[in-house]
């Protein structure tokens, strides 16, 4: 289940959850754990993905913390790697970034002056 946007074009996911059934063409009504108990549990089909079963994969129930006006922002947790991209005439450095409640797998890479200036902290 999509849970918000961090950085650009950065979807975050939560989950997996049961699907309890279709609502109309495009929508799931989904079995949210009771920490999620304020949070409509019906979301349009582009906010949902597809879990793929892995043996590894063990499932936790993990605490989703959201904030009162309920919007969870997720924060890093650490930076595992760092790139330079060409873009156009410019360099643009890019870090590799772990976010909490994510596996490794599903790091992203974002921008490090703007990793810099909103999360200093993971950069000390």
């Amino acid at each position: 289940m999509w849970f918000g946007r961090k950085g650009k074009l950065s979807p975050r996911y939560i989950g997996p959850f049961e699907i309890l059934g279709k609502v109309g063409s495009m929508a799931y009504r989904l079995a949210l754990p009771p920490a999620l108990d304020r949070i409509h549990n019906v979301f349009h089909v582009s906010c949902l993905r597809k879990y793929i079963p892995d043996e590894s994969h063990i499932l936790s129930s993990v605490p989703v913390e959201h904030e009162e006006n309920l919007t969870f922002e997720e924060k890093p947790v650490r930076i595992l790697d760092r790139k330079e991209k060409i873009l156009r005439n410019k360099v643009v450095a890019l870090v590799k970034v772990l976010w909490r409640n994510q596996h490794v797998e599903e790091a992203s890479w974002e921008r490090e002056d703007d990793m810099r200036s909103r999360y200093p902290q993971v950069f000390t």
